[in-house]
């Protein structure tokens, strides 16, 4: 059984997103433990990009901090390979193709694999493009996580059909970013791709309050966190630990004794 696949096992699914190197990577590290330690099932880090096309101001602010601090590519991905040695649950890389390119695809996830990353998402590669990337990750033992949009429609059940890991179920049209409200038919989206497929899904964009978390996770198999958190860490920087492992408490938490 993989790590992703136990991640789910027989619970809901809490996950944090975090900005590799924003302030910089020993925050990030403590912060990622901190994270494990209060809840967290699976991690998503972050690779910075300069134009995160994907994400809101307060993630792309992330990554902009990040790359002023140096985080580059290379000393993200030794840095996940140190991370392994303290955390045991699945953790997955959230950057853009652009990054992998030039970096060199190959090479990216020889490291990504010597780090034992379980999962990388692409969420500007989308699902007509994904062969290269796919059969790849696949040659290296990491699953290519497939995202879900609202807007998907009639390409829901060909994406659930062949994916792998989890499902990333994308709440709201637009991008990454702190949302009062989340009104997507998230019901209907994983009834149609249950229809396919039992891989677990997960809900992301726009889940900021614990309330909001249950709510997902009790229709989806897990919730994701992500500007909420970076958020946080924007305003605490370098003090943002015990401020940031409060709050995966309460949401962690709220998943956890959330139900169908």
């Amino acid at each position: 059984m993989s790590r992703i696949h136990e991640a789910f096992e027989n619970k809901k699914a809490f996950i944090p997103f975090i900005t590799c190197g924003d302030p910089d990577l020993e925050t990030t590290r403590k912060i990622v433990l901190a994270m494990v330690e209060n809840g967290a099932d699976l991690i998503e880090l972050g690779i910075p990009f300069s134009d995160p096309t994907a994400e809101g101001p307060v993630i792309q602010e992330a990554d902009n901090r990040a790359l002023k601090a140096g985080a580059t590519t290379e000393t993200i991905l030794a840095f996940a390979k140190e991370l392994r040695k303290e955390v045991s649950v699945p953790m997955v890389f959230m950057t853009y193709a652009n990054v992998v390119y030039s970096y060199g695809a190959e090479r990216f996830l020889t490291a990504a694999e010597e780090a034992e990353i379980d999962g990388l998402i692409l969420p500007d590669v989308p699902y007509e493009e994904k062969e290269e990337f796919d059969s790849l990750c696949a040659a290296h033992g990491i699953d290519l996580i497939s995202m879900i949009a609202p807007t998907s429609k009639e390409r829901i059940t060909m994406i659930a059909k062949e994916a792998k890991g989890f499902i990333y179920i994308v709440s709201s049209l637009g991008v990454t970013g702190v949302r009062s409200e989340i009104n997507t038919d998230i019901v209907s989206l994983v009834s149609l791709i249950r229809e396919v497929s039992d891989i677990p899904c997960a809900v992301g964009f726009g889940i900021s309050s614990p309330k909001q978390a249950a709510k997902m996770a009790s229709v989806s198999d897990g919730a994701i966190v992500g500007s909420a958190i970076v958020r946080i860490i924007a305003e605490k920087g370098k003090d943002s630990v015990p401020y940031v492992s409060e709050f995966v408490k309460a949401m962690s938490e709220a998943v956890h004794s959330s139900q169908i």
